[in-house]
């Protein structure tokens, strides 16, 4: 599909995409939306799917004076350059590519994590207090306590007095815990082991906040908790996952300057594996200065 032909679309595309209310849809619709109208009023074009490398690295500037060194920039960077425009406005696909990130950094936050998968993993799974999604999104303060019976069933299966406690939560993105899942969580206990640490039993928290990592440490009396946890979604980027650690946590205690983080965990960002051979040096310097966060850095 050339340029023209795009650009010939961009009234009913737009159009339809208005019709459908697709501001805050699902990424899904976005491309449906497009595909019918392509398929309505140009039955002989074939559009790539809006995920695809060939629209992430595509090239909106027209004749550009040195396309070489553009392409090489764009490869370089995440970021929206070198998209061009049309008078004052956004390119077509520039737009079409923004609404359905946009979409997709939705869907992941409202997403729940299939409790097939959580099983298939082996751990398993408490709640907070909130009781859906919605509740979670609304009411931060319940993501950060869990319900009383999910205190009892990490009493019941978690082993007591760890020297380190993995924590996983789904947080504001699913993403980043199903994408990231299998290459951070057995390197992670691994070079626990290999470094002689005693770790505690891993699970699940459903619906949690950074400061339920403070309530489960006091539960099990462990010296570090370790959660991973989904970050906020960037646009276009739902995979990104977030590593908050803290020596000795309590709920009462406990402040935010406290805690070590490792943040951008993804496959474009900090690899998974990368990032669990850098959380186990972090731990070790934390038992080895009875500290996290300010007070780890100023002992540095």
């Amino acid at each position: 599909m050339d340029n023209q032909q795009l650009e010939s679309l961009v009234k009913v595309v737009l159009n339809e995409l208005e019709n459908r209310k697709i501001i805050g849809a699902k990424a899904s619709d976005v491309q449906s939306a497009v595909k019918n109208v392509v398929s309505q009023n140009n039955s002989d074009i074939e559009l790539n799917d809006l995920a695809d490398e060939s629209i992430k690295n595509w090239i909106g500037v027209k004749s550009p004076k040195n396309s070489d060194m553009l392409k090489e920039i764009r490869k370089s960077t995440e970021a929206r350059i070198g998209v061009g425009r049309s008078g004052t406005r956004p390119r077509t696909l520039t737009l079409l590519k923004f609404l359905a990130d946009h979409s997709l950094s939705r869907d992941t936050v409202f997403k729940e994590v299939p409790e097939e998968w959580v099983e298939k993993t082996g751990l398993f799974i408490v709640q907070t207090q909130a009781t859906d999604k919605d509740e979670y999104l609304t009411r931060p303060d319940l993501g950060r306590k869990l319900l009383e019976e999910s205190r009892k069933t990490i009493i019941e299966k978690c082993k007591k007095s760890p020297t380190v406690q993995i924590v996983l939560s789904d947080g504001l993105s699913t993403d980043a815990l199903t994408m990231n899942f299998d290459e951070i969580l057995p390197p992670l206990v691994k070079g626990f082991e290999s470094a002689g640490i005693n770790v505690g039993t891993p699970f699940f928290v459903k619906y949690g906040r950074v400061k339920v990592e403070d309530e489960i440490g006091e539960i099990l009396d462990a010296d570090v908790v370790v959660l991973l946890i989904g970050e906020r979604p960037g646009l276009g980027q739902s995979e990104s996952m977030s590593s908050y650690m803290v020596y000795r946590p309590s709920v009462a205690n406990t402040v935010e300057s406290d805690r070590t983080v490792i943040s951008n965990i993804h496959k474009r960002g900090t690899p998974p594996v990368e990032a669990s051979a850098v959380i186990v040096d972090v731990v070790k310097k934390m038992i080895a200065n009875k500290a996290s966060g300010i007070k780890l850095a100023n002992n540095s």
